[in-house]
């Protein structure tokens, strides 16, 4: 079977939830299926810095690369329903698309379509003006119903798109994402720590948030929630707030300097993927209080690596997390302050917390995803 994927959404070399998730899918992909044949499609107009040597030591997998502008591309896509994606990588069975995105492609093609969330269906006031035109644009509706086959990553998800895109169930398969093993428990005598601890010049104690610097993060209410732990006790302990900027995050950098406790709150723009590790055993706890998600890596993470976690009790997170952290409702900071002092002053909750969201974040592995993805696509062209 040949099966061609879109890797174009890793141009920009970061690693936000989509490159993540399509990263570690590919590698595990590739990994443990050595009978099928992996055409991956990318293209980017300027000259691009991303590394695809990894995939040199697999036999069955080949990169494609076009330098083709993409607004010219997604016009011809839009307008003339041209050029045909799998045709251009030799012919596909089955195109995996990674998320929502523009393309065309030959009847003969088999469409898998991964969608994350339909948070910008959901709650179009936290995107800006042109990511709501970019929307409007690309019709998201129109390509999750162009798809032979949908993948939701959460049952949460899934619903969305029955009940918010009208899509008959028998189209979805639900299949979680996963989370590195490498996200453990370290020994705070680890060598790495130390570095990480003084190359960020972190404190001793702190809460951490890890992901985008945007409103349906809810970082305003964490940053409201530990201004309320800071003036009811808890001296010395620092607020960290790690990510790159999204749309509309000036408001939260607005609210950091309002802050009276602006100088414990402490913004790390970029954070290695490498880092990440080190960062959350650094933690005293976790905080991750979103609006709304698809799925949410950075909690599974954090409960990976035995930190205690807060998050919210609604979209995915709920089904998710479980009771391998503590769930509040993102809308009541007096709910998350609550949830943090009483983390921060009982040991014993803690230690139940550690030893709970370890088991939990042992459920979600990338090799389960790969498997099921693998049995779609097979699936499929049967």
């Amino acid at each position: 079977m040949r099966i061609g994927i879109d890797v174009r959404c890793l141009a920009e070399g970061r690693r936000t939830g989509v490159e993540e998730y399509t990263l570690n899918l590919l590698e595990n992909l590739f990994k443990h299926d050595k009978k099928n044949e992996y055409i991956l499609f990318f293209n980017c107009f300027s000259k691009s810095t991303i590394d695809f040597s990894w995939t040199e030591k697999y036999a069955n997998v080949r990169i494609k690369k076009f330098r083709i502008p993409n607004k010219l591309l997604n016009l011809a896509f839009w307008y003339l329903n041209w050029p045909k994606i799998d045709r251009m990588i030799g012919g596909t069975d089955v195109f995996f698309l990674p998320n929502i995105i523009f393309g065309s492609f030959s009847s003969k093609a088999k469409v898998i379509l991964t969608v994350h969330d339909l948070s910008f269906e959901r709650y179009p006031e936290n995107l800006s003006w042109k990511r709501k035109l970019w929307h409007i644009f690309i019709n998201p509706k129109k390509i999750c119903r162009r798809a032979d086959k949908l993948i939701a990553i959460s049952n949460s998800t899934k619903s969305d798109l029955e009940n918010v895109y009208d899509i008959p169930t028998e189209k979805i398969d639900c299949v979680y994402s996963g989370i590195s093993e490498k996200f453990e428990y370290l020994d705070r005598n680890n060598p790495d720590l130390i570095k990480v601890k003084e190359r960020y010049n972190l404190p001793y104690k702190f809460i951490l948030y890890l992901g985008t610097i945007e409103p349906r993060k809810n970082i305003i209410g964490i940053i409201k929630s530990f201004n309320q732990l800071r003036q009811e006790g808890s001296e010395g302990m620092k607020l960290v707030l790690a990510g790159y900027p999204g749309w509309l995050s000036e408001e939260i950098f607005t609210e950091i300097k309002k802050s009276d406790f602006n100088q414990d709150i402490i913004y790390l723009k970029s954070v290695p993927d490498e880092d990440k590790v080190c960062l959350y055993n650094l933690a005293s706890l976790f905080v991750y209080p979103s609006i709304f998600e698809g799925f949410g890596f950075p909690p599974l993470e954090a409960m990976g690596c035995e930190v205690p976690v807060i998050s919210s009790n609604n979209s995915s997170l709920g089904e998710i997390i479980g009771s391998g952290g503590i769930l509040v409702d993102p809308d009541r900071t007096d709910e998350i302050y609550k949830a943090m002092n009483q983390v921060l002053s009982s040991s014993k909750l803690r230690e139940k917390l550690k030893k709970e969201g370890k088991k939990q974040a042992a459920n979600f592995r990338w090799y389960k995803t790969a498997k099921e993805t693998l049995k779609i696509f097979e699936k499929i062209v049967k």
